[in-house]
């Protein structure tokens, strides 16, 4: 079966509203027009991240043995991939260095009832159609809460240039989350970001912000950023928030780092809805683990995830 592009969404995750483009493809964005507005003033940078396919994915309840869709990417922001897992283990990978800007995927699978979630880039925009399911049976994947991630490059997906061991894909195939991912590369506690976003009320929030600004010498910027928080979803969703990771990239900042994280610890225990998460204690303090002393790999991303999933369900967030 062809499916039509009102019939992908049914199986596509990860977006808050979607438009068709001149070719036919499918597009999805993760922000609402007036936070592209917003970040369109403040330069490419963020403007371009904030239309990538960040977290997005096509799952399937399925017995399919091929799944095959049209693609066409428009802007790369670094090269990762096209992944698939079965069961939650990977078992395709398709590179964007070795693959064409334009042109049709396939995935095949063995025979027998699966879980299939598709992972589109994290760091490019991707658009889709033509989604092929060769198989009896497809259904629509049940989720767990409905999650808004907010966060900078690290929660975007930069670092394991590998789509599905972002540290969000890592603990999402734990939590089973209905996610909409807003990171984007090299973002800040930045109030303006945030809007009402009409039509979507998330049951838990997560916030993993900071390291682009720990710098800072004042947290005026984060009480201004869990204010407006406040503002838009209320006092009784619950918030969790990830203090800064280790990053070893920056001659004698730790010190620095350190204050900072206490003074996000600070500004968020003035508030009964949100609980904390020390990123210190999330990835090994080795340069191992990471990309660039910054962005952890994909070893670094895989210990985050499970990390992060085990500390979630300790504290019944």
């Amino acid at each position: 079966m062809i499916l039509g592009n009102e019939e992908i969404k049914k199986y596509y995750f990860g977006a808050y509203s979607f438009e068709e483009t001149d070719g036919g493809y499918l597009r999805a964005y993760q922000y609402t027009a007036e936070q592209m507005d917003y970040f369109e003033t403040t330069g490419d940078f963020w403007y371009d991240r904030c239309m990538a396919s960040t977290a997005k994915t096509l799952e399937f309840v399925t017995d399919a043995a091929k799944i095959s869709f049209d693609y066409k990417i428009i802007w790369k922001g670094s090269e990762d991939t096209f992944e698939a897992t079965t069961d939650g283990l990977i078992t395709h990978i398709y590179y964007l260095k070795d693959i064409k800007d334009e042109g049709r995927l396939t995935f095949e699978f063995a025979e027998g009832e699966k879980n299939v979630v598709i992972y589109l880039p994290a760091d490019a925009t991707v658009f889709v159609k033509d989604l092929e399911i060769i198989g009896n049976k497809v259904e629509r994947p049940q989720k767990n809460e409905k999650v808004l991630w907010l966060g900078d490059s690290i929660t975007q997906g930069f670092g394991p240039l590998r789509s599905a061991c972002t540290y969000v894909s890592v603990a999402n195939r734990i939590l089973n989350y209905d996610i909409i991912n807003q990171g984007i590369g090299g973002y800040i506690y930045d109030k303006k970001s945030l809007m009402k976003m009409d039509g979507y009320l998330p049951d838990k929030i997560i916030v993993a912000l900071g390291t682009n600004q720990f710098g800072d010498k004042t947290m005026d910027a984060v009480e201004e950023y869990y204010e407006r928080l406040t503002e838009i979803y209320g006092s009784k969703i619950p918030i969790l928030t990830i203090t800064p990771l280790w990053r070893g990239d920056v001659e004698n900042g730790e010190p620095d780092l350190i204050r900072y994280c206490r003074g996000i610890k600070d500004v968020c225990s003035k508030y009964e809805n949100i609980s904390l998460v020390d990123g210190f204690k999330l990835v090994p303090h080795l340069p191992e683990y990471y990309l660039d002393n910054l962005h952890p790999n994909v070893i670094g991303a895989e210990l985050y995830g499970r990390a992060l999933a085990d500390k979630i369900k300790e504290i019944g967030f």
